[in-house]
C-alpha cells in the first residue's frame, strides 16, 4: 500500500501544510544580582525574546532566544517591520524557504549585523518548534536523534565572585553539573595558571574544567598558560586570542601546545566557522545559534564539523543547544550560568528537567517540549516604543 493510499498516508499529507499566520514577540529584561565581569566585558541585566509563531492550523511555534540587553527592543523591531511581512502566508514546514526569506534582515551594512541575525533566530527557533509540534516529534529526535540527554557545564569563575574558587566548585558539584567553563584572558597568563590550578585541586580529575579567555591574550600569552596548565587536564581553550587574527593565532597556539582550542561564537554565518576547520584553528567548534540565525544555520556548522572531526558545543543558550548538541554524535556538553548570571534558564522554563548525573534529559513532548512560565514573562516584559 503507498503512503497516499492509506489512512495514515491522508493524515499525513493533510497536515503537512502550517500557514504562518500572525507573529508575537515578547522582549523581558531581567536584572542580574550583580554586574559580571569577563576578560573585557561586563553584564548586569539578561534579557531575551520570547517569540510565538501562529499558524491558521492552530498550531503556535513558541521560542526565545538571544542574550542582547541594550539592543533588545531593535531587535524586536527588526522582527516586525523587516521579517514577519516577508513570512506572513508562508508555509511554515518549509523552513529552509522561511529562513531564507528572513535573511535580508541581515543585509544592512550599516547597522550591527548581529542584530538581524538574532531576530532571524527567534523566528527560526519558533518555526522549528511548530514543526516538531505539528509532526508530533521532540526537536532532539527530529534533527537526528542520536540521545535524549546532554551532559552540562557551567561557565562562572569570574574574576569578583563573591565565592572563592574552592566554594564555587563545591556549588556546581553539588548542584549536578559535569564541570565549569572558567574564564581567565583578563589577567597575567601566569596569574590565572594559577587561578586554573586552584580550580583543578578543588574539582578533582572527574570533574570537566574548560578555559575560556574572551579573546583576550596574545599568542605568547596564551601558549604560556597552555604550558603551565598542561598537566591539569584542561579540556579546552576556548577563544585565547585577541580577534584582530584570531584564526592563524589560534592555530598557532593550538600547533605549539597540543592544547584542544574551541571558537566559533564570534562567527555570523556557516562560512565563517567553515575558515576555522579549514585553517585548522579548532578542535571544537561552539557556534551559537542565537547569534547566528538560528538552529536551521546551526545544523549546516554542525554537518560541516563532522566532516573536519570537529566536535561541536554551543555558546550559552541551553533552551536550544540541548536539543541540538544531543541530536548528533559528535555534539558535547550544553552549557548554562549560575542562577544568579541567567536566572532566565533557571525561571523562566517551567518544566526545566533536573540535573541528573551531570547532565539533563530532554523532554518528550513535541517541539522544544518547553513549558514558559507566563507569570514570569509577564513580569520581566519590556514594552516597546
Amino acid at each position: 500500500m503507498t503512503l497516499d493510499a492509506s489512512p495514515v498516508g491522508k493524515e499525513v499529507r493533510a497536515l503537512t501544510g502550517l500557514t504562518i499566520r500572525r507573529i508575537e514577540t515578547v522582549p523581558i529584561r531581567v536584572p542580574l544580582a550583580r554586574v559580571f565581569r569577563g576578560s573585557y566585558y561586563q553584564m548586569s541585566h539578561r534579557s531575551t525574546i520570547v517569540t510565538r509563531v501562529y499558524t491558521e492550523e492552530g498550531i503556535v511555534g513558541e521560542a526565545y532566544a538571544g542574550d542582547e540587553d541594550a539592543a533588545l527592543l531593535e531587535i524586536d523591531a527588526i522582527i516586525h517591520r523587516e521579517i514577519e511581512p516577508r513570512l506572513l502566508g508562508q508555509d511554515a514546514m518549509a523552513v529552509e524557504r522561511c529562513w531564507s526569506l528572513a535573511r535580508p534582515a541581515t543585509f544592512d551594512i550599516l547597522r550591527d549585523r548581529r542584530l538581524g541575525l538574532v531576530a532571524s533566530a527567534c523566528v527560526d527557533s519558533a518555526i522549528w518548534d511548530a514543526v516538531g509540534k505539528l509532526l508530533g516529534q521532540p526537536l532532539w529526535r527530529l534533527w537526528g536523534g542520536y540521545r535524549n540527554t546532554i551532559p552540562m557545564i557551567s561557565i562562572g569563575g569570574y574574576y569578583d565572585s563573591p565565592l572563592s574558587i574552592e566554594d564555587e566548585i563545591a556549588v556546581l558539584r553539588e548542584r549536578g553539573l559535569s564541570g565549569m567553563k572558567f574564564k581567565v584572558g583578563g589577567a597575567d597568563p601566569v596569574a590565572d595558571a594559577e587561578r586554573f590550578r586552584r580550580a583543578r585541586e578543588a574539582a578533582g580529575p572527574d570533574f570537566v574544567l574548560a578555559a575560556d579567555a574572551n579573546q583576550g591574550w596574545t599568542v605568547a600569552d596564551a601558549i604560556t598558560f597552555t604550558r603551565r596548565v598542561a598537566d591539569l587536564d584542561l579540556h579546552w581553550l576556548e577563544e585565547p586570542c585577541q580577534w584582530h587574527n584570531d584564526r592563524r593565532a589560534m592555530r598557532d597556539v593550538r600547533y605549539a601546545t597540543g592544547v584542544r582550542v574551541c571558537a566559533g561564537q564570534s562567527e555570523f554565518s556557516a562560512g565563517g566557522a567553515r575558515d576555522l576547520m579549514v585553517d585548522g584553528a579548532i578542535d571544537v567548534c561552539n557556534f551559537d545559534a542565537s547569534w547566528t540565525g538560528g538552529p536551521t544555520e546551526w545544523r549546516r556548522v554542525a554537518g560541516m564539523a563532522a566532516a573536519f572531526d570537529v566536535k561541536m558545543a554551543h555558546h550559552e543558550e541551553p533552551q536550544l543547544s540541548s536539543h541540538l548538541l544531543a541530536s548528533i554524535p559528535h555534539g558535547l556538553y550544553a552549557e548554562c550560568f549560575d542562577p544568579e548570571r541567567d536566572p532566565i534558564w533557571w525561571n523562566l522554563i517551567a518544566n526545566r528537567p533536573p540535573l541528573f548525573d551531570g547532565g539533563i534529559t530532554l523532554p518528550d513532548q513535541p517541539g522544544l517540549g518547553w513549558e514558559l512560565d507566563q507569570d514570569y514573562i509577564r513580569f520581566h516584559r519590556v514594552e516597546a516604543g
